[in-house]
Protein backbone atom coordinates (compact mmCIF):
# COMPACT_ATOMS: atom_id res chain seq x y z
CA UNK A 1 0.00 0.00 0.00
CA UNK A 2 1.16 3.54 -0.67
CA UNK A 3 2.17 5.91 2.09
CA UNK A 4 0.00 8.88 1.24
CA UNK A 5 -1.00 12.27 2.53
CA UNK A 6 -4.49 12.79 1.14
CA UNK A 7 -5.32 16.49 1.10
CA UNK A 8 -9.00 16.92 0.27
CA UNK A 9 -10.76 16.81 -3.04
CA UNK A 10 -9.35 17.05 -6.50
CA UNK A 11 -11.19 17.09 -9.84
CA UNK A 12 -10.00 18.53 -13.13
CA UNK A 13 -6.55 19.96 -12.58
CA UNK A 14 -5.68 22.86 -14.85
CA UNK A 15 -2.16 23.97 -13.97
CA UNK A 16 -0.54 26.55 -16.13
CA UNK A 17 2.39 28.82 -16.56
CA UNK A 18 3.17 32.38 -17.30
CA UNK A 19 5.92 32.28 -19.90
CA UNK A 20 8.10 29.18 -20.11
CA UNK A 21 11.29 31.17 -19.97
CA UNK A 22 10.05 32.85 -16.79
CA UNK A 23 9.34 29.45 -15.29
CA UNK A 24 12.81 28.24 -16.21
CA UNK A 25 14.26 31.36 -14.58
CA UNK A 26 12.30 30.77 -11.38
CA UNK A 27 13.77 27.29 -11.03
CA UNK A 28 17.28 28.75 -11.32
CA UNK A 29 18.79 25.87 -13.20
CA UNK A 30 19.38 24.85 -16.79
CA UNK A 31 18.02 21.74 -18.44
CA UNK A 32 21.30 19.90 -18.46
CA UNK A 33 21.87 20.60 -14.78
CA UNK A 34 18.42 19.66 -13.55
CA UNK A 35 17.34 16.46 -15.27
CA UNK A 36 18.06 12.96 -14.03
CA UNK A 37 19.52 12.37 -10.57
CA UNK A 38 18.55 9.89 -7.91
CA UNK A 39 14.97 8.88 -7.31
CA UNK A 40 13.03 7.04 -4.63
CA UNK A 41 11.19 3.74 -4.58
CA UNK A 42 7.45 3.60 -5.10
CA UNK A 43 5.75 3.81 -1.72
CA UNK A 44 8.46 6.05 -0.25
CA UNK A 45 7.43 7.88 2.91
CA UNK A 46 7.18 11.64 3.18
CA UNK A 47 10.41 11.63 5.19
CA UNK A 48 12.21 9.72 2.44
CA UNK A 49 10.91 12.11 -0.19
CA UNK A 50 11.96 15.17 1.78
CA UNK A 51 15.41 13.71 2.29
CA UNK A 52 15.75 13.08 -1.45
CA UNK A 53 14.85 16.73 -2.13
CA UNK A 54 17.49 18.19 0.18
CA UNK A 55 19.93 18.97 -2.65
CA UNK A 56 17.29 19.89 -5.24
CA UNK A 57 17.04 23.53 -6.27
CA UNK A 58 13.61 25.14 -5.74
CA UNK A 59 11.08 24.50 -8.50
CA UNK A 60 8.10 26.75 -9.22
CA UNK A 61 5.22 25.44 -11.32
CA UNK A 62 2.87 28.18 -12.43
CA UNK A 63 -0.71 27.01 -12.21
CA UNK A 64 -4.29 28.08 -12.74
CA UNK A 65 -7.60 27.09 -11.21
CA UNK A 66 -10.98 27.29 -12.93
CA UNK A 67 -12.49 28.82 -9.80
CA UNK A 68 -11.85 31.56 -7.28
CA UNK A 69 -9.40 30.92 -4.47
CA UNK A 70 -10.70 28.38 -1.94
CA UNK A 71 -13.87 27.82 -3.98
CA UNK A 72 -15.09 24.24 -4.12
CA UNK A 73 -14.72 24.15 -7.90
CA UNK A 74 -10.98 24.63 -7.66
CA UNK A 75 -10.08 23.44 -4.18
CA UNK A 76 -8.93 20.12 -5.62
CA UNK A 77 -6.24 21.94 -7.60
CA UNK A 78 -4.99 23.74 -4.53
CA UNK A 79 -4.92 20.48 -2.59
CA UNK A 80 -2.87 18.70 -5.25
CA UNK A 81 -0.40 21.57 -5.22
CA UNK A 82 -0.29 21.50 -1.42
CA UNK A 83 0.36 17.76 -1.38
CA UNK A 84 3.27 17.99 -3.83
CA UNK A 85 4.74 20.94 -1.95
CA UNK A 86 4.38 19.21 1.42
CA UNK A 87 6.02 15.99 0.27
CA UNK A 88 8.91 17.87 -1.36
CA UNK A 89 9.63 19.74 1.84
CA UNK A 90 8.67 22.96 0.09
CA UNK A 91 11.12 22.50 -2.78
CA UNK A 92 8.26 22.38 -5.32
CA UNK A 93 5.76 25.22 -5.12
CA UNK A 94 2.86 26.31 -7.29
CA UNK A 95 1.99 29.85 -8.30
CA UNK A 96 -1.75 29.64 -8.92
CA UNK A 97 -3.75 31.97 -11.15
CA UNK A 98 -7.46 31.69 -10.45
CA UNK A 99 -10.61 31.63 -12.59
CA UNK A 100 -8.82 30.28 -15.67
CA UNK A 101 -6.81 33.49 -15.83
CA UNK A 102 -4.30 32.11 -18.33
CA UNK A 103 -6.19 29.86 -20.75
CA UNK A 104 -9.44 27.95 -21.06
CA UNK A 105 -9.25 24.13 -20.91
CA UNK A 106 -9.96 23.88 -24.65
CA UNK A 107 -6.93 26.09 -25.37
CA UNK A 108 -4.68 24.51 -22.77
CA UNK A 109 -2.76 22.22 -25.14
CA UNK A 110 -1.68 25.20 -27.26
CA UNK A 111 -0.79 27.15 -24.15
CA UNK A 112 1.38 24.29 -22.89
CA UNK A 113 3.11 24.06 -26.24
CA UNK A 114 3.83 27.78 -26.54
CA UNK A 115 5.04 28.07 -22.95
CA UNK A 116 2.17 29.80 -21.19
CA UNK A 117 1.49 26.64 -19.18
CA UNK A 118 3.68 24.13 -17.44
CA UNK A 119 1.05 21.58 -16.50
CA UNK A 120 -2.59 21.58 -17.51
CA UNK A 121 -5.85 19.81 -17.97
CA UNK A 122 -6.16 19.41 -21.73
CA UNK A 123 -9.26 18.46 -23.67
CA UNK A 124 -8.01 16.55 -26.69
CA UNK A 125 -11.45 15.08 -27.38
CA UNK A 126 -12.64 18.55 -28.43
CA UNK A 127 -10.09 18.52 -31.27
CA UNK A 128 -10.68 15.24 -33.13
CA UNK A 129 -8.56 16.28 -36.10
CA UNK A 130 -5.53 16.77 -33.87
CA UNK A 131 -6.25 14.00 -31.36
CA UNK A 132 -8.13 11.28 -33.28
CA UNK A 133 -7.10 8.46 -30.96
CA UNK A 134 -8.20 10.42 -27.90
CA UNK A 135 -11.46 11.22 -29.66
CA UNK A 136 -11.97 7.48 -30.25
CA UNK A 137 -11.36 6.74 -26.57
CA UNK A 138 -13.84 9.45 -25.67
CA UNK A 139 -16.51 7.95 -27.94
CA UNK A 140 -15.83 4.53 -26.45
CA UNK A 141 -17.13 5.91 -23.15
CA UNK A 142 -20.61 4.90 -24.34
CA UNK A 143 -19.61 1.46 -23.06
CA UNK A 144 -19.20 2.74 -19.50
CA UNK A 145 -21.41 1.77 -16.61
CA UNK A 146 -23.24 4.94 -15.54
CA UNK A 147 -24.36 3.88 -12.09
CA UNK A 148 -23.78 6.27 -9.22
CA UNK A 149 -20.97 4.38 -7.43
CA UNK A 150 -19.67 1.40 -9.40
CA UNK A 151 -20.07 3.27 -12.67
CA UNK A 152 -18.36 6.43 -11.46
CA UNK A 153 -15.36 4.47 -10.21
CA UNK A 154 -14.97 2.09 -13.14
CA UNK A 155 -15.42 4.85 -15.75
CA UNK A 156 -12.50 6.69 -14.19
CA UNK A 157 -10.28 3.60 -14.40
CA UNK A 158 -10.71 1.69 -17.65
CA UNK A 159 -9.97 4.69 -19.95
CA UNK A 160 -6.67 5.21 -18.10
CA UNK A 161 -5.86 1.53 -18.57
CA UNK A 162 -6.76 1.57 -22.27
CA UNK A 163 -4.96 4.85 -22.98
CA UNK A 164 -1.66 3.68 -21.57
CA UNK A 165 -1.88 0.54 -23.72
CA UNK A 166 -2.75 2.45 -26.90
CA UNK A 167 0.48 3.82 -28.45
CA UNK A 168 -1.45 6.10 -30.81
CA UNK A 169 -2.93 8.01 -27.85
CA UNK A 170 0.42 8.50 -26.19
CA UNK A 171 2.07 9.40 -29.50
CA UNK A 172 -0.40 12.13 -30.42
CA UNK A 173 0.28 13.92 -27.15
CA UNK A 174 4.01 13.47 -27.69
CA UNK A 175 3.60 15.01 -31.14
CA UNK A 176 2.03 18.06 -29.48
CA UNK A 177 4.96 18.43 -27.10
CA UNK A 178 3.00 17.08 -24.14
CA UNK A 179 3.90 14.53 -21.50
CA UNK A 180 0.76 12.69 -20.38
CA UNK A 181 0.55 12.16 -16.64
CA UNK A 182 -3.07 11.06 -16.36
CA UNK A 183 -4.67 10.20 -19.73
CA UNK A 184 -8.30 10.42 -18.67
CA UNK A 185 -10.58 11.56 -15.88
CA UNK A 186 -14.21 12.65 -15.97
CA UNK A 187 -16.58 14.69 -13.82
CA UNK A 188 -19.37 12.14 -13.64
CA UNK A 189 -21.87 10.67 -16.07
CA UNK A 190 -23.74 12.84 -18.57
CA UNK A 191 -27.39 13.32 -17.61
CA UNK A 192 -30.41 14.75 -19.35
CA UNK A 193 -31.38 17.67 -17.12
CA UNK A 194 -34.87 18.76 -18.17
CA UNK A 195 -37.48 21.34 -17.24
CA UNK A 196 -40.21 18.68 -17.32
CA UNK A 197 -40.38 14.89 -16.89
CA UNK A 198 -38.98 13.49 -20.12
CA UNK A 199 -37.70 9.92 -20.14
CA UNK A 200 -39.83 8.35 -22.91
CA UNK A 201 -39.30 8.64 -26.65
CA UNK A 202 -42.66 10.35 -27.07
CA UNK A 203 -41.74 12.98 -24.50
CA UNK A 204 -38.32 13.61 -26.06
CA UNK A 205 -39.46 13.71 -29.69
CA UNK A 206 -38.86 17.10 -31.27
CA UNK A 207 -37.48 18.65 -28.09
CA UNK A 208 -34.44 20.93 -28.31
CA UNK A 209 -31.62 19.53 -26.19
CA UNK A 210 -28.37 21.39 -25.54
CA UNK A 211 -25.47 19.08 -26.33
CA UNK A 212 -21.79 19.92 -26.40
CA UNK A 213 -20.28 17.45 -28.85
CA UNK A 214 -21.02 15.93 -32.24
CA UNK A 215 -21.25 12.41 -30.84
CA UNK A 216 -23.60 13.54 -28.09
CA UNK A 217 -25.69 15.22 -30.77
CA UNK A 218 -26.12 11.95 -32.65
CA UNK A 219 -27.31 10.29 -29.46
CA UNK A 220 -29.83 13.07 -28.84
CA UNK A 221 -31.08 12.57 -32.40
CA UNK A 222 -31.47 8.84 -31.77
CA UNK A 223 -33.80 9.72 -28.89
CA UNK A 224 -35.89 11.87 -31.22
CA UNK A 225 -34.57 15.17 -29.88
CA UNK A 226 -33.03 18.09 -31.72
CA UNK A 227 -29.44 18.76 -30.63
CA UNK A 228 -28.74 22.46 -30.31
CA UNK A 229 -25.58 24.38 -29.60
CA UNK A 230 -26.10 26.64 -26.61
CA UNK A 231 -23.32 28.26 -24.64
CA UNK A 232 -22.88 26.90 -21.15
CA UNK A 233 -23.57 30.31 -19.61
CA UNK A 234 -26.89 30.44 -21.47
CA UNK A 235 -28.23 27.11 -20.16
CA UNK A 236 -30.24 28.64 -17.32
CA UNK A 237 -32.12 31.19 -19.39
CA UNK A 238 -32.66 28.72 -22.24
CA UNK A 239 -34.22 26.13 -19.92
CA UNK A 240 -36.19 28.71 -18.00
CA UNK A 241 -37.72 30.20 -21.15
CA UNK A 242 -38.26 26.85 -22.87
CA UNK A 243 -35.80 27.56 -25.67
CA UNK A 244 -34.31 24.21 -24.69
CA UNK A 245 -36.19 21.40 -23.01
CA UNK A 246 -33.10 19.69 -21.60
CA UNK A 247 -29.35 20.03 -21.32
CA UNK A 248 -27.07 17.02 -21.68
CA UNK A 249 -24.34 17.62 -19.11
CA UNK A 250 -22.99 16.29 -15.82
CA UNK A 251 -24.72 16.88 -12.51
CA UNK A 252 -21.70 18.80 -11.27
CA UNK A 253 -21.75 21.08 -14.29
CA UNK A 254 -25.49 21.49 -13.90
CA UNK A 255 -25.07 22.63 -10.32
CA UNK A 256 -22.34 25.09 -11.26
CA UNK A 257 -24.65 26.53 -13.94
CA UNK A 258 -27.52 26.65 -11.45
CA UNK A 259 -29.92 24.98 -13.86
CA UNK A 260 -31.45 22.50 -11.39
CA UNK A 261 -33.69 25.27 -10.11
CA UNK A 262 -35.46 25.51 -13.46
CA UNK A 263 -34.75 21.97 -14.68
CA UNK A 264 -34.99 19.57 -11.73
CA UNK A 265 -35.98 16.51 -13.78
CA UNK A 266 -32.94 14.32 -14.38
CA UNK A 267 -32.41 11.14 -16.38
CA UNK A 268 -29.31 8.97 -15.89
CA UNK A 269 -29.49 5.34 -16.92
CA UNK A 270 -26.78 2.90 -15.79
CA UNK A 271 -27.37 0.71 -18.85
CA UNK A 272 -27.54 3.37 -21.55
CA UNK A 273 -25.24 6.33 -21.23
CA UNK A 274 -24.03 9.28 -23.25
CA UNK A 275 -20.52 9.84 -24.58
CA UNK A 276 -18.59 11.60 -21.86
CA UNK A 277 -15.91 14.20 -22.55
CA UNK A 278 -12.94 13.43 -20.34
CA UNK A 279 -9.93 15.56 -19.63
CA UNK A 280 -6.28 14.60 -19.43
CA UNK A 281 -3.48 15.93 -17.26
CA UNK A 282 -0.38 16.80 -19.29
CA UNK A 283 2.86 18.71 -18.89
CA UNK A 284 5.10 20.50 -21.34
CA UNK A 285 7.48 17.73 -22.36
CA UNK A 286 10.57 19.94 -22.21
CA UNK A 287 9.68 21.19 -18.75
CA UNK A 288 9.03 17.61 -17.62
CA UNK A 289 12.32 16.35 -19.03
CA UNK A 290 14.22 19.14 -17.26
CA UNK A 291 12.91 18.09 -13.85
CA UNK A 292 15.04 15.94 -11.52
CA UNK A 293 13.86 12.34 -11.39
CA UNK A 294 12.65 12.67 -7.82
CA UNK A 295 10.46 15.64 -8.83
CA UNK A 296 8.95 13.65 -11.69
CA UNK A 297 8.27 10.77 -9.33
CA UNK A 298 6.62 13.00 -6.75
CA UNK A 299 4.36 14.67 -9.33
CA UNK A 300 3.41 11.16 -10.47
CA UNK A 301 2.94 9.59 -7.04
CA UNK A 302 0.79 12.42 -5.73
CA UNK A 303 -1.60 11.92 -8.62
CA UNK A 304 -3.33 9.76 -6.02
CA UNK A 305 -4.50 13.01 -4.43
CA UNK A 306 -5.65 14.21 -7.84
CA UNK A 307 -7.65 11.04 -8.59
CA UNK A 308 -9.15 10.82 -5.13
CA UNK A 309 -10.22 14.43 -5.26
CA UNK A 310 -11.66 14.05 -8.75
CA UNK A 311 -13.92 11.35 -7.41
CA UNK A 312 -14.82 13.23 -4.26
CA UNK A 313 -15.82 16.22 -6.36
CA UNK A 314 -18.21 13.99 -8.31
CA UNK A 315 -19.74 12.75 -5.05
CA UNK A 316 -20.11 16.31 -3.75
CA UNK A 317 -21.75 17.40 -7.01
CA UNK A 318 -24.11 14.43 -6.90
CA UNK A 319 -25.10 15.20 -3.30
CA UNK A 320 -25.79 18.84 -4.14
CA UNK A 321 -27.73 17.89 -7.27
CA UNK A 322 -29.80 15.26 -5.46
CA UNK A 323 -30.75 17.70 -2.72
CA UNK A 324 -31.59 20.45 -5.23
CA UNK A 325 -33.70 18.11 -7.34
CA UNK A 326 -35.76 17.25 -4.27
CA UNK A 327 -36.00 20.89 -3.19
CA UNK A 328 -37.48 21.98 -6.52
CA UNK A 329 -39.88 19.09 -6.89
CA UNK A 330 -37.96 17.11 -9.46
CA UNK A 331 -36.82 13.53 -9.77
CA UNK A 332 -33.87 11.39 -10.81
CA UNK A 333 -34.91 8.47 -12.96
CA UNK A 334 -33.75 6.10 -15.67
CA UNK A 335 -34.96 6.00 -19.26
CA UNK A 336 -38.22 4.31 -20.12
CA UNK A 337 -37.72 1.03 -21.99
CA UNK A 338 -38.24 2.50 -25.44
CA UNK A 339 -35.74 5.32 -24.93
CA UNK A 340 -33.22 3.01 -23.29
CA UNK A 341 -33.32 0.59 -26.21
CA UNK A 342 -33.02 3.42 -28.75
CA UNK A 343 -29.95 4.83 -27.03
CA UNK A 344 -28.37 1.39 -26.60
CA UNK A 345 -28.83 0.75 -30.32
CA UNK A 346 -27.19 4.06 -31.15
CA UNK A 347 -24.32 3.30 -28.80
CA UNK A 348 -23.69 -0.02 -30.51
CA UNK A 349 -23.59 1.86 -33.82
CA UNK A 350 -20.98 4.22 -32.38
CA UNK A 351 -18.93 1.25 -31.20
CA UNK A 352 -19.25 -0.48 -34.58
CA UNK A 353 -17.91 2.67 -36.23
CA UNK A 354 -14.94 2.64 -33.85
CA UNK A 355 -14.11 -0.87 -35.06
CA UNK A 356 -13.24 0.67 -38.43
CA UNK A 357 -11.99 4.14 -37.45
CA UNK A 358 -10.22 3.79 -34.07
CA UNK A 359 -6.52 2.94 -33.79
CA UNK A 360 -6.32 -0.83 -33.90
CA UNK A 361 -9.93 -1.09 -35.03
CA UNK A 362 -11.67 -4.17 -33.69
CA UNK A 363 -8.78 -4.93 -31.35
CA UNK A 364 -9.19 -1.49 -29.75
CA UNK A 365 -12.92 -2.03 -29.25
CA UNK A 366 -12.34 -5.45 -27.76
CA UNK A 367 -9.74 -4.00 -25.38
CA UNK A 368 -12.22 -1.36 -24.28
CA UNK A 369 -14.95 -3.94 -23.69
CA UNK A 370 -12.60 -6.18 -21.71
CA UNK A 371 -11.15 -3.34 -19.62
CA UNK A 372 -14.57 -1.82 -18.85
CA UNK A 373 -15.87 -5.21 -17.72
CA UNK A 374 -12.71 -6.01 -15.75
CA UNK A 375 -12.83 -2.72 -13.84
CA UNK A 376 -16.49 -3.19 -12.98
CA UNK A 377 -15.47 -6.52 -11.46
CA UNK A 378 -12.48 -4.99 -9.68
CA UNK A 379 -14.63 -2.24 -8.19
CA UNK A 380 -17.16 -4.81 -6.95
CA UNK A 381 -14.41 -7.05 -5.55
CA UNK A 382 -13.10 -4.05 -3.58
CA UNK A 383 -16.46 -3.92 -1.83
CA UNK A 384 -18.08 -1.01 -3.64
CA UNK A 385 -21.72 -1.40 -4.61
CA UNK A 386 -24.64 0.71 -5.76
CA UNK A 387 -26.29 0.86 -2.36
CA UNK A 388 -28.54 3.67 -3.61
CA UNK A 389 -29.37 5.33 -6.91
CA UNK A 390 -28.89 8.98 -7.86
CA UNK A 391 -32.15 9.97 -6.22
CA UNK A 392 -31.22 8.71 -2.77
CA UNK A 393 -27.54 9.52 -2.87
CA UNK A 394 -27.70 12.78 -0.87
CA UNK A 395 -29.31 11.11 2.14
CA UNK A 396 -26.97 8.11 2.06
CA UNK A 397 -23.60 9.65 1.29
CA UNK A 398 -20.81 10.45 3.72
CA UNK A 399 -17.03 10.34 3.21
CA UNK A 400 -16.92 7.41 5.61
CA UNK A 401 -19.56 5.52 3.66
CA UNK A 402 -17.71 5.99 0.39
CA UNK A 403 -13.96 6.00 1.04
CA UNK A 404 -12.23 5.72 -2.35
CA UNK A 405 -8.77 4.91 -0.96
CA UNK A 406 -8.98 1.22 -1.91
CA UNK A 407 -10.01 2.09 -5.45
CA UNK A 408 -7.21 4.64 -5.89
CA UNK A 409 -4.69 2.11 -4.55
CA UNK A 410 -5.92 -0.47 -7.07
CA UNK A 411 -5.69 1.98 -9.98
CA UNK A 412 -2.11 2.79 -9.06
CA UNK A 413 -1.07 -0.79 -8.40
CA UNK A 414 -2.67 -2.17 -11.57
CA UNK A 415 -2.01 0.68 -14.02
CA UNK A 416 -0.12 3.75 -12.87
CA UNK A 417 2.92 2.17 -11.23
CA UNK A 418 4.02 0.48 -14.46
CA UNK A 419 4.43 3.92 -16.06
CA UNK A 420 6.08 5.66 -13.10
CA UNK A 421 9.29 7.58 -13.98
CA UNK A 422 12.42 5.63 -13.14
Amino acid sequence: MRTRSVVGAVAGLTICATVLSACAESTSAGAGDRSGGAGVEYGASIEEYRSAFEDVEPIVIHTQSPAAKNASGGLHIENYANAVSEWSGGKITFDIVYSNGIASPTEADDAVLDGRLDLAQVMGAYEPQEYPATFALNNASVLSDNSVIVGTLSSNAWPVDVAFSTPEIMDEYDDHGLKLLLPSFNSGSIALICNQDRNELGELKGQSIASGSATLGTQVTALGGNPVSIGYTEYYESLQRGVAACAATTLTAGMIAGIMEVAPHVVIDPEAGFANTAGALAMNADVWNDLPLVAQQLLWDRLDVFVEGSLNKIWDGTVDASATIAQFGGSAQTFADDAREALKAKNESIVANLATTAPGGEEFVERVRESAAAWRTTVADLGYENTVDYGGFAEWYSPEALDVTAFVDALFDEVMVAHRPS
